[in-house]
């Protein structure tokens, strides 16, 4: 069966170009030129990457990825209009896999398609791993197979993919240093560069989070100059 690629841009010529070469390389592609018309889309059938314009008037495409991430388990791919710091930490904070700054060449999205096809297959394939379905961190209950986190009292705490590799992580290695680059590399945002301090952001988010008292971490700790360690409440 064919790879699914909603792609969502208000520029027609845009939606034409991308849809003819990936069209021609194998994928089944659905167009949408509004957040209105991908929700429509999305309820037909669901991608498994979708390419998304952040620059979108109305709604516009971080809003749109911020909705997505909170209901579906897909890929997401935001195109930029400038290659700048700003966007690309804006997309990855709303819950987006990888961006592309325009113009772009669409071999180049196509490569990026590929590695977010293999990153989602490769999540998905580490799941049945976990020995427990729910897992307490901190003052929370993460559930591995819907990827939901509620806090004490069952409520539903909202969590970006990221947020959620990022715990998965620290689940997986408890009492182990992890330097900024080894968190990026076993989240396989590989493309980030390592000195990408947006990492210590999304922490920040999460211990906000999790963590009875954010400025005083039990669960999530900082190693002064190397990094980060989860330990469990049970040590």
């Amino acid at each position: 069966m064919a790879t699914r690629v909603l792609i969502v841009d208000d520029d027609p010529s845009v939606r034409e170009v991308l849809s003819d070469y990936l069209s021609q390389h194998g994928y089944e592609v659905a167009l949408a030129e509004s957040g209105e018309a991908m929700r429509a889309e999305l309820e037909r059938a669901l991608p498994a990457v979708l390419l998304l314009d952040i620059g979108l008037p109305g709604e516009d495409g971080l809003t749109l990825a911020r909705f997505v991430r909170e209901r579906y388990d897909i890929g997401i791919i935001m195109v930029t209009g400038a290659d700048t710091v700003i966007d690309r930490v804006a997309g990855l904070e709303v819950g987006a896999d990888d961006y592309i700054a325009k113009p772009f060449d669409p071999r180049e999205l196509r490569a990026r398609l590929k590695s977010v096809l293999r990153r989602l297959q490769g999540q998905g394939a580490a799941e049945p791993k976990a020995s427990r379905e729910l897992v307490t961190i901190g003052g929370c209950t993460l559930n591995l197979r819907s990827r939901e986190l509620r806090d004490g009292k069952g409520r539903d705490v909202p969590i970006t993919a990221m947020e959620f590799s990022l715990l998965k992580t620290f689940l997986d290695h408890p009492n182990q240093v992890l330097s900024r680059d080894q968190l990026l590399s076993l989240t396989r945002n590989r493309e980030w560069e390592p000195f990408d301090r947006s990492i210590d952001i999304r922490i920040a988010r999460l211990r906000r989070k999790i963590e009875e008292d954010p400025d005083r971490p039990r669960a999530i700790k900082t190693v002064r100059g190397a990094g980060y360690m989860y330990t469990p409440a049970s040590t």
